[in-house]
């Protein structure tokens, strides 16, 4: 008797032993159950990437939380040269132990090739190594970098009280330096405002907590604390005013939608969007307030609402079936930041094609036109000519142009302008939500893409054009491109081949988009900020600035036909 219950102790204790170690691995919740080893899956700067700013961070993104111990000075190191020579630096971790930062201890070297590496001895929290060593490079800059900017802002003034204000800066930034310190808006006098503040893209919102006070003047601070993604701050604090109108808000309005009322031919897989005429409350732009339906069957989908444009977007679960009539509602629930709803719903209607397509951007009343500016439209050469309207809102000042200069009409300031910005408001958020998306280098010189949806993301949020790059086929190119998008001077062309056409084009740029001299562009450029055309460039297409200016140095500026 004594042997046995010896025996099952010894048993019971073994089995217990083993429960404990196995629990650990496989039964414990929130472990590694597979033990798959971690890896890293995004890297700044990118793989590849040039003309990084001397003064960059370096990050490295892992799969899984990893352990702090095992991420330092000889798990995570940058070199350069032959043979390699370490930089010096320290190495932090984001609370979730997922993203660790190189910080060097001075500015790099510049025009230099760098190479980065997180060797196996980084492990995860389960005690499990990266497979092999993760390896990356990039080369810096030529020059110093400049610091961000502050390119654009709104509102105007006489602004309704019921208003966000934005800032668009020159590049993209560090979101997490975007808040409501760096971002301060006051009055009357040095009273501060309480509001929340957004960043998305390269556009920074404050948006009031309530409706502003009439017939006053505030202040809108953005200081020194935002910083860029290689940590680079604004030089001096950037300060701009603006008065609100002595006159209460009229009720929100619907002032455009797409796909536009009444059209048909509207590929299944389109999004709907509708913009506002102010600033709305966000928690009242839903699934009960924006509806669609075939019929009276309710289209199943997710509503998302953009604070700095004042636009709602309905993105459906699934494409819309073929040749259906559509009914879109926006319902008196929509109210503005001071709870005043539309005064009456706002309801539309749209026809599906018969047949499968991949939808276009619908630029509305914005499509006659070659030139659209935010803030000021500027032409410097004598020999530019614009095929088409040439126009600005809210600002007024077209300057430069003589009858020979275009074949449109000038809009300056007018209910045209103001109509088409509209219009352009609406479609630079529908090609800013369309889904899908492959992930571009940094430069498309040299590639040859197929129709589709391409994008750069925060990780490297610029896109250059170095040499020439083709599109061909025939369809619906659409470019979303979260800061700056430049093309090199003399020797970068946008050839279109294989049945592709200007008019099918669309870059949807988060911030400025300058065209280099002597080169040749096709689409629509539509830039939050601002769009520059360097002396004899080509456009063959439209600058279309929402905020900002557009800037012409002796261009052709070739409008393709409307649809």
């Amino acid at each position: 008797m004594t042997v046995m219950r010896k025996y099952y102790n010894y048993t019971t204790w073994c089995i217990a032993f083993l429960l404990l170690i196995f629990s650990a691995g496989c039964c414990n919740p929130g472990a590694n159950p597979g033990l798959t080893p971690p890896t890293v899956i995004s890297e700044t700067p990118p793989t590849g990437a040039a003309g990084v700013c001397p003064n960059t961070v370096v990050t490295a993104t892992f799969s899984l939380p990893m352990q702090p111990a095992t991420i330092n000075a000889t798990t995570f190191t940058l070199t350069a040269g032959t043979p390699p020579e370490a930089v010096a630096g320290v190495i932090t971790a984001d609370p979730t132990n997922t993203i660790f930062t190189f910080t060097p201890s001075s500015a790099l070297e510049l025009d230099t090739l760098y190479t980065a590496t997180i060797t196996t001895g980084a492990i995860d929290e389960y005690g499990i190594a990266l497979a092999s060593n993760f390896v990356w490079t990039f080369t810096t800059a030529a020059e110093p970098c400049a610091p961000p900017t502050v390119i654009s802002v709104t509102p105007a003034n006489g602004v309704c009280p019921s208003t966000a204000v934005t800032a668009t800066f020159s590049e993209a930034m560090n979101p997490a330096t975007i808040n409501t310190t760096t971002f301060t808006l006051t009055g009357p006098g040095t009273t501060p405002v309480t509001g929340v503040v957004t960043y998305a893209a390269s556009t920074a919102t404050f948006t009031p907590s309530s409706p502003l006070a009439l017939s006053t003047l505030y202040t809108a601070t953005i200081t020194t604390g935002a910083q860029n993604l290689n940590g680079n701050a604004l030089a001096s604090n950037y300060v701009w005013t603006f008065t609100t109108s002595a006159t209460a808000c009229a009720p929100p309005t619907v002032v455009s939608v797409a796909p536009p009322n009444g059209s048909d031919d509207i590929c299944p897989s389109t999004l709907v969007v509708a913009t506002f005429s102010e600033a709305m409350n966000p928690a009242t732009i839903n699934t009960t307030t924006f509806t669609l339906a075939a019929g009276s069957t309710s289209v199943a989908g997710t509503v998302t609402y953009s604070v700095s444009s004042y636009v709602a977007t309905f993105t459906p679960d699934n494409p819309l079936t073929l040749d259906t009539l559509y009914t879109a509602t926006i319902t008196t629930g929509a109210k503005n930041l001071a709870g005043v709803g539309l005064t009456s719903n706002y309801v539309w209607t749209f026809t599906t094609s018969a047949t499968a397509c991949q939808p276009t951007v619908p630029l509305g009343s914005a499509c006659s036109f070659g030139i659209l500016g935010g803030s000021t439209v500027t032409n410097s050469g004598a020999s530019t000519f614009v095929s088409g309207d040439i126009g600005v809102w809210p600002g007024t000042a077209i300057t430069g142009f003589t009858p020979a200069n275009y074949s449109g009409t000038l809009h300056a300031g007018d209910a045209v302008a103001q109509t088409a910005q509209g219009d352009l408001t609406t479609a630079y958020n529908f090609a800013a939500a369309a889904p899908g998306g492959a992930v571009l280098p940094a430069d498309i010189g040299g590639e040859t893409l197929a129709p589709g949806v391409y994008k750069t993301t925060s990780a490297q949020p610029s896109l250059g054009i170095t040499g020439n790059l083709t599109l061909s086929g025939n369809g619906v190119y659409i470019f979303q491109i979260v800061s700056t998008l430049t093309t090199a001077a003399t020797n970068s062309d946008v050839i279109l081949s294989g049945g592709a056409t200007s008019a099918d084009v669309f870059w949807q740029v988060g911030s400025s988009a300058t065209l280099g001299t002597s080169t040749t562009f096709a689409g629509t450029i539509m830039a939050q900020a601002s769009v520059s055309l360097d002396t004899g460039a080509t456009l063959n297409g439209r600058a279309l600035a929402r905020t900002g200016a557009v800037t012409l140095l002796s261009n052709q500026v070739n409008v393709p036909p409307c649809p």
